[in-house]
């Protein structure tokens, strides 16, 4: 689903030049939750946009699908965003003046889908993420873990074959956390996704196939799932 190959992300010039990334390498997999884990500043979030096609990469390749991405016209990412791609944040980033179903539904719409459909598809995912009865709660009514679950449902708006989610759990409390990551375990495991996961939280790690850890813009160590166990 995504290969990445000698990837570079620098920022300033000169004695200021800073490598962000600096020479990563990496493939993840189509039914894979992958999670990326590092200090603060080691390049997790950097990598995570690159691979969203969020940020442009310095040098080195980054192939979607197949398709090469990191020297794509500036023009072109919005599509590639929108058809490979669902992304999860740790601040929930829903708009307070909708209701759960209306978050999602502004997803659906993005992606070509309105009326009717968009908001029978839109109580489909909310009911999938088990808010069937919260269709109509506006985000302040919602608890931590239910505001993740509808940013996980509009992430899922129009079936992207990759789900991105930087740090999904942290702001959430344990069982809430646990709870979201066995959504997106059971969105890999039953349906094919690549999952990507930037965390800090020990927690989750037992839902990982595979940890990549990341120092100084460069890939350190990597388990799969046995090792980490």
């Amino acid at each position: 689903m995504i290969e990445i190959r000698d990837l570079y992300k620098t920022y300033g010039s000169g004695g200021a030049e800073v490598h962000a990334l600096a020479g990563v390498d990496l493939d993840v997999a189509a039914g894979e939750v992958l999670m990326l884990m590092g200090p603060s500043g080691s390049g997790k979030t950097t990598l995570l946009s690159v691979m969203g096609c969020i940020l442009r990469a310095t040098s080195g390749s980054v192939k979607i699908e197949g398709r090469e991405v990191a020297r794509m016209a500036e023009n072109k990412l919005p599509e590639v965003r929108l058809k490979h791609f669902g992304f999860i944040f740790q601040g929930f980033n829903l708009f307070p003046a909708l209701t759960a179903r209306e978050n999602v539904e502004l997803a659906l719409k993005l992606k070509g889908l309105k009326g009717t459909r968009a908001k029978a598809e839109a109580a489909a995912l909310l009911e999938q993420v088990g808010l069937a009865d919260k269709l109509n709660a506006f985000p302040s009514d919602l608890s931590g873990g239910q505001k993740q679950r509808v940013a996980i449902a509009r992430a899922l708006a129009g079936e992207p074959p990759i789900v991105l989610a930087d740090e999904p759990t942290a702001a959430l409390d344990s069982q809430s956390g646990l709870t979201v990551m066995e959504i997106l375990t059971g969105l890999a495991r039953k349906r094919g996704r690549a999952v990507v996961v930037v965390t800090h939280d020990n927690r989750v790690l037992q839902y990982a196939d595979r940890i990549v850890r990341i120092a100084d813009g460069r890939v350190v160590d990597e388990e799969d799932r046995e090792r980490a166990a």
